[in-house]
């Protein structure tokens, strides 16, 4: 019997969402009796499928929820569901509006603590504090504990293979193979390792005859993934070719995702697969690396200017190369040829 329901607010980015859904993945197996409503933009509702007790309600902030009239608007719409709490886990300027609306009826809400000190400290080049800070899914799991219920995320992958698209089984037809996720790309440029050196590791990489698989990108993107297609064998660009569902589905079925500090990284973690990570301005000390993924698979360089950044929106500090620069391709390969035989 449902106890409770909760509305859980986090519009953006698209890496934060998936993080979220794997704290709710568990929140909803602990608490069997909560229902959640979940609130951000509808390109996200598949990381939220087949969580149990989990309804998905749509903001479009770019049309009918725009400005503070269309933020009424989507408070009325969530306020049919008849709330016992709100879990903002967003706090930015339309979740705050949102949730002070429920406040001012009398509901109980609460807002993530985002270390903003903490990370400032962080990434400061004067009396740098280089520590880790918490992970962001803890502080997502803070505000449902703040709430009053309890959750303990045990920060472990579950490799849960989802059904292989049809029109991707030809991939999967030599189930010798190793197959390796390759996510090269990223909201901000400065988190994009070199997309020579990127060539260069899909070259090694092929040779060894892993079969590869290029995620995540625009119509730019796309056409340098065909190039890379093209040019070596077994080699697969999947950009705009499948919709997230079907990338979800195709990303369970692979041995290993190769990714930059960016959505690729969470999107695997959501389906339990591990990832060998690259990281340059911004650093996995300030708590957004994968969920259940390991810092030790973590590739960076040490530099005393690192992290200088949160988001990866600022450039690298380290000097005429910059930390991507410094990192080899033949380290990137190493590593994943050890994961893939440890």
């Amino acid at each position: 019997m449902l106890t409770e329901k909760i509305i859980v607010l986090r519009f953006s980015a698209m890496g934060d969402v998936a993080m979220v859904a794997s704290v709710l993945k568990e929140f909803s197996e602990q608490n069997p009796s909560i229902e959640t409503v979940m609130v951000s933009r509808a390109a996200f509702k598949p990381f939220f499928d087949g969580i149990e007790n989990l309804t998905f309600h749509a903001i479009q902030p770019e049309t009918i929820h725009k400005g503070i009239n269309g933020l009424y608007k989507l408070y009325r719409e969530l306020r049919k569901y008849k709330p016992t709490a709100v879990a903002d886990l967003h706090d930015n300027l339309r979740s705050r509006i949102v949730s002070t609306f429920f406040r001012l009826t009398g509901t109980r809400i609460k807002r993530i603590d985002k270390g903003r000190v903490e990370k400032k400290a962080l990434t400061r080049s004067v009396n740098k504090i280089f520590k880790q800070l918490r992970q962001t899914v803890e502080r997502y799991a803070d505000v449902f504990r703040e709430l009053g219920f309890d959750v303990k995320l045990n920060h472990k992958l579950k490799k849960s293979p989802l059904e292989i698209p049809a029109k991707a089984g030809k991939f999967f037809r030599n189930k010798a193979t190793k197959k390796v996720g390759i996510s090269p790309f990223a909201q901000h440029i400065y988190k994009v390792y070199p997309l020579e050196k990127m060539e260069e590791v899909i070259s090694l990489l092929s040779a060894l005859g892993y079969e590869l698989f290029i995620f995540g990108g625009g119509k730019t993107e796309q056409a340098t993934a065909e190039q890379w297609a093209r040019a070596y064998f077994n080699t697969h660009n999947l950009i705009r070719s499948f919709s997230l569902t079907e990338e979800l589905a195709i990303i369970s079925n692979l041995d290993l995702m190769l990714s930059m500090d960016s959505a690729g990284m969470h999107m695997a973690s959501l389906v339990g697969v591990p990832v060998i990570s690259i990281w340059g301005p911004t650093h996995p000390y300030a708590g957004f690396l994968g969920y259940g993924q390991l810092e030790s698979d973590c590739i960076q360089i040490d530099h005393p200017e690192r992290p200088n950044s949160i988001y990866g929106n600022k450039p690298c500090l380290c000097g005429v190369a910059s930390c991507m620069d410094l990192i080899d391709p033949h380290t990137i390969v190493d590593k994943i040829i050890e994961k893939l035989n440890g």
